[in-house]
């Protein structure tokens, strides 16, 4: 398939005209934030790690339009090439899912495929790129272009049809308390970062990252892999690391499979690194597993309004569909969403579960973003971000019990899962969480939240 490039400007994956923003394409010099021409990109090539693969190939090109009234939609289109590719694979099971050379089309989420904007930059990685660009993103494109290449999954973006080299350097865990240092002045400084303070921009730079949701976040490496460092906020109330450690661990002890993940002192705070199960450790570099978010598989974003589409027994039937072992998947949803009841996590969306792909096929990734969630309104009841039962939101026993068969699950054997898993949530989350270095004042602030007595009351 033949395309001519949006424009001589290369962009390739860790884009090039930022992280070398001092000089033009013919190597002389430029104002650190002259606004280059390629910004405002409307099409991009879209590349792709394949399974057993540690290079990129490119897998096709994107493009978003205006229809006659300014209404935006998006195009993809496979290349040739990549089609006549006997290895070949998806790029997603839901919306780009079938190899042939249709010109895919969408309006949804202004005009942006689910599973590119899953590898595109989330809140974090859009403030910190928002202070490192040359100018001031105009799409979302551009923040595809100026992601750096530490993205979710195994998809990468650029302006021109060859595919970059992979990423050989990474920030190493001697290097967190630097970036950590960095993160404390995007949150307490931002009004200082400023094109009147090109210096502190390019202290920034190495900061780059196309990770995170609110809390600051970077990608390390150290001898077994890549881990993201979720780094301290300032209106952390409680030791976010140490608890959301012990709460993968306390998962691991209810029978879930939970991201493997430990805590690094850094100038004398904590750093909760959790291994990414989007990439494995070779000899020839890191493999990369496809990935895309619930928010993909159940065609929903975060925005209010889409919100009623947020469900766990929807998601549990979408991975039967998209999944190569549906029934454990399905069981496995289930065992997360108890888990969550249990320890009062309301924080997770569609956009905290994720499912992955190697060679064998998709699957739920391990979970990840367990964290006990303060109760403002009823202490004796419980809401999910999720609708976990006919009764909505509610997390109480009757309500998760309400759609098991939609897990694939008889109600003898939800039962006994919840039973079960109530017993060891109630006796273990304080061990669990000592033993991981919680202290007993945060120990005490978080105790409401597990296996609280509403568990049990019968549905409103």
């Amino acid at each position: 398939m033949s395309i001519a490039p949006v424009g001589v400007a290369i962009l390739m994956g860790v884009s090039r005209n930022v992280a070398n923003s001092g000089e033009t394409r013919a190597g002389k010099p430029q104002k650190p934030h002259a606004r280059p021409d390629w910004l405002g990109a409307r099409q991009c090539y879209v590349y792709i790690v394949l399974p057993e693969a540690t290079c990129f190939t490119t897998a096709g090109r994107f493009e978003i339009k205006q229809d006659q009234n300014g209404v935006p939609y998006g195009r993809f289109v496979y290349c040739r090439n990549y089609l006549d590719n006997p290895e070949a694979t998806p790029i997603d099971g839901v919306q780009l899912d079938k190899l042939n050379d249709t010109v895919y089309r969408t309006t949804m989420f202004d005009g942006v495929f689910s599973s590119l904007r899953d590898a595109s930059p989330q809140r974090w990685g859009r403030r910190v790129i928002k202070h490192t660009a040359p100018a001031e993103p105009h799409g979302e494109i551009d923040y595809m272009l100026l992601s750096p290449d530490d993205r979710l999954g195994a998809l990468g973006f650029g302006l021109i049809p060859e595919p970059p080299p992979p990423m050989r350097k990474f920030h190493k865990i001697r290097d967190l308390k630097r970036l950590a240092a960095l993160a404390e002045t995007m949150i307490v400084k931002e009004e200082s970062l400023t094109e009147s303070n090109p210096e502190r921009i390019r202290d920034m730079m190495p900061f780059r990252t196309s990770m995170g949701g609110d809390r600051p976040k970077v990608v390390v490496e150290d001898g077994e892999g890549l881990w993201l460092a979720k780094l301290r906020r300032g209106v952390d109330r409680i030791n976010q690391a140490r608890v959301e450690h012990a709460m993968l661990e306390l998962a691991k002890i209810c029978g879930i499979c939970s991201a493997r993940s430990r805590v690094e002192t850094v100038a004398g705070r904590d750093v909760l690194l959790v291994e990414r199960f989007d990439r494995e450790k070779t000899d020839s570099g890191y493999l990369r597993y496809r990935t895309i978010s619930g928010f993909t598989a159940l065609r929903t974003d975060s925005r209010r309004e889409e919100r009623k589409g947020w469900s766990y027994a929807l998601l549990a039937e979408e991975l039967r569909r998209i999944c190569a072992r549906p029934i454990d998947d399905s069981k496995e949803l289930f065992r997360r969403m108890v888990f969550n009841a249990l320890t009062s996590n309301k924080a997770g969306s569609p956009g905290n579960h994720a499912i992955i792909a190697n060679h064998a096929g998709w699957k739920l990734s391990p979970a990840y973003d367990q964290m006990p969630m303060k109760q403002h309104d009823d202490p004796e009841r419980r809401l999910l971000a999720m609708d976990c039962g006919i009764h909505g939101r509610q997390a109480n026993a009757q309500n998760l019990l309400s759609e098991c068969r939609r897990f694939l699950l008889s109600e003898d054997e939800a039962a006994a899962t919840i039973d079960a898993m109530e017993n060891l949530v109630s006796n273990n989350w304080y061990g669990i969480a000592r033993k991981a270095g919680v202290t007993e004042a945060d120990c005490e602030k978080i105790s409401d939240a597990f296996a609280y007595p509403g568990f049990r009351y019968a549905p409103k």
